[in-house]
């Protein structure tokens, strides 16, 4: 089922692919990595004006890494907003997709975080480096394919 914004998409011949919709009737689509850029500006343009959330996870062990954006459209006088979800895969061996932190400033610390729980590499970040984890810290703990250092840590018992 295709929504407003899939319609849109089509009839102005952006590429993507409509997932349906969540369960609070939401629309979700699909953006390939190297298309993602120019759609969220595009998408920007037309009145997604806040990032509501960005997010990513592992589809599946050995499988695509997901970065997912979650954005509204607020304008003045509305009561309920527009809203719509975005997702990019990415390949695990090389999981890059553009950082879209010079249209949403918002999405700054939420593409760090992605960046260091899962190695989504998001290209053109002003500073993407780690933002939980030491620098020295090897490995991805988001991935389910992560196997954690075989440590313990000593704390303090006071």
């Amino acid at each position: 089922m295709q929504g407003h914004l899939s319609a849109w998409l089509v009839k102005h011949g952006l590429v993507h692919r409509s997932l349906g919709f969540d369960y609070q009737g939401i629309e979700t689509l699909q953006i390939k990595p190297e298309d993602w850029h120019s759609i969220a500006v595009i998408l920007y343009v037309y009145g997604y004006n806040y990032l509501r959330s960005q997010c990513a996870y592992d589809v599946a062990p050995g499988g695509l890494l997901a970065s997912v954006y979650h954005l509204t459209r607020i304008e003045c006088g509305v009561d309920q907003p527009e809203e719509v979800c975005i997702k990019v895969f990415a390949s695990r061996r090389n999981p890059r997709i553009p950082s879209v932190f010079w249209v949403w400033k918002s999405s700054d610390f939420q593409e760090r975080e992605s960046y260091d729980m899962l190695g989504i590499s998001y290209d053109n970040h002003p500073r993407l480096k780690r933002i939980l984890m030491p620098e020295s810290w090897i490995g991805w703990p988001l991935r389910k394919d992560y196997i954690a250092p075989n440590f313990y840590e000593i704390q303090d018992a006071h």
